[in-house]
């Protein structure tokens, strides 16, 4: 039973498992390192920071009493207080090395270092009190000599002087070997400890590998396989996983996607049968639009040729006879003749308007980049009979698009056409032209100083032959703005009217900003 309950552990709770014993293990390795790593720390500190001074301070210590046992020497031989100078800086030293090794081993220091020091400074005293003070108050009264230097008190004193700090030495490179021992001994024991952290590394790694082989790495292959097998067309084998319950749970989604995928199957089939079928409907409907484009264009060469040429001679007859019997006739004759004329010219100009429109798009010599400074100035000389010398034609900054350089002529013809003919009376036109980027596109306004337009009618003037006003008013046939909207369609843009203006005209279009890839 705690086997099965084992195996139906998620490989999650596997690794935390063994990342968990690991991780202990680990921290206890570490708290002992950091425990031993201290105590090397101390010895360390013993050896560097205490033993070695203190040898230092030992050995001058010897030096110290060597200044004061030569300066007392040879004092007593010379009787000159100059040669006690030795001996002075013997003792002031003596004192100064004395306090140096008592301060250094008074942390934790050893007992056996403290009773060396006492000793040396009651030896010293006493080779003081029983030699040099004596020698010292002897030369101070007249009467100091070579003989009154007591050189077997002095050797025996001395000598047991020179014992005491030998002891004293030795006592500290005691505590320096220890110090030292110990520092091998907690060196060997981190070595141990780095050495068991590797060894559970690589326990662990390789428990980690075991673990990803049995439960992840062999059973994926598997279901690897019978999931190609399944992508090969055998749509009805049953699939399933061993290893961990993450695969076995993924095998058996995978299985239910097979059992759906084999059971939309015959739908696909019906679906592809559909599909053919309106293939074919479409192959159909793209040859009827074919044939249509055909008859368009036939009709197009038919109005461009064929119904202008009876037009153009009904409208050159009917001018021959307006000029050649005007006023011969009575009134209502002429009147005739005149209705004929205009007629047959108005119909010129729808025929040629509507051919206009027609081709936008259908006859094309390809985009380039296009300067919309040069176009501007190009319709500028178009319109120049038309805007009179009052007419004020301006622009700032236009972009250079990509786009077929007639149309875009053609475009603003009209558009600014609109604006010098739909003038108000007394005031002189005024027409501006501007652009701004907003994005990946260029918004460019043509503004003038017009009758305007009516928000109502927003939508109606791009509609073509849609006319506001009367014939008699303004002329044209109304299909210049249609145009224009098919211009900038085609051209991938949009153009509508701004009705937020308070006087006059207000057009926005737009075209794409040209790639620079």
């Amino acid at each position: 039973m705690d086997r099965f309950r084992v195996r139906s552990w998620t490989i999650r709770r596997r690794v935390v498992l063994l990342f968990t014993v690991a991780g202990l293990l680990l921290a206890g390795i570490g708290a002992f390192a950091a425990i031993t790593a201290a105590d090397s720390n101390r010895n360390l500190d013993v050896l560097l920071d205490k033993t070695g001074p203190m040898r230092v301070a030992g050995q001058e210590l010897y030096s110290a009493y060597l200044d004061q046992e030569t300066g007392v020497r040879g004092f007593a031989l010379s009787g000159s207080a100059k040669n006690l100078q030795p001996y002075e800086r013997g003792v002031a030293a003596e004192q100064k090395l004395l306090a140096r090794i008592e301060e250094l081993n008074a942390d934790g220091g050893r007992d056996d270092i403290r009773a060396d020091l006492d000793q040396v400074r009651q030896l010293a005293q006493q080779w003081r009190s029983d030699v040099a003070d004596p020698v010292i108050a002897a030369g101070s009264t007249g009467t100091g000599s070579a003989a009154g230097l007591d050189e077997a008190a002095n050797d025996t004193r001395f000598n047991a002087l020179r014992a005491s700090v030998d002891q004293l030495q030795a006592d500290i490179l005691a505590l320096r070997n220890e110090a030292a021992g110990a520092a091998r001994r907690t060196a060997s024991v981190l070595a141990a400890l780095e050495v068991a952290a590797a060894v559970i590394l690589v326990v662990v790694g390789g428990l980690m590998l075991l673990l990803l082989d049995r439960l992840v790495s062999r059973p994926i292959a598997d279901l690897a396989g019978q999931v190609r097998r399944v992508a090969d067309g055998d749509y009805e084998r049953h699939i399933d996983a061993a290893g961990s319950p993450e695969l076995a749970s993924l095998a058996g989604d995978v299985d239910g996607m097979r059992r759906r995928i084999a059971a939309e199957l015959s739908e696909v089939r019906e679906a592809r049968t559909q599909v053919e079928s309106a293939n074919q409907q479409l192959e159909l409907k793209a040859e009827e639009l074919s044939r249509s484009n055909r008859d368009l264009e036939q009709f197009a060469y038919v109005a461009s040729h064929d119904l202008q040429e009876p037009l153009r001679k009904v409208a050159s007859f009917c001018q021959l006879l307006q000029r050649r019997y005007a006023g011969q006739m009575d009134e209502r004759a002429d009147q005739y003749i005149a209705f004929a004329v205009d007629g047959a010219q108005r119909m010129q100009r729808l025929i040629n308007d509507l051919l206009a429109f027609s081709r936008v798009g259908r006859i094309t010599t390809g985009f380039t980049k296009v300067p919309l400074d040069r176009v501007l100035t190009e319709v500028r000389s178009q319109l120049e009979p038309r805007a009179g010398e009052d007419a004020s034609i301006t622009w700032t900054e236009l972009p250079v698009v990509e786009g077929e350089e007639p149309l875009l002529t053609t475009l603003f013809v009209n558009l600014i056409g609109n604006s010098l003919k739909f003038r108000r009376p007394g005031v002189p036109p005024m027409v501006r032209v501007s652009a701004v980027r907003e994005g990946d596109e260029w918004r460019i306004n043509v503004r003038d100083n017009g009758i305007g337009i009516e928000a109502e009618f927003a939508d109606k003037v791009f509609v073509i032959f849609q006319r506001l006003h009367p014939r008699e008013a303004y002329d044209g046939t109304g299909i210049g703005l249609a145009i224009g909207k098919k211009i900038v369609e085609y051209h991938g843009g949009r153009i509508w009217l701004d009705l937020d203006v308070e006087e006059g005209t207000s057009l926005w279009l737009t075209m794409p900003v040209i790639d620079p890839t």
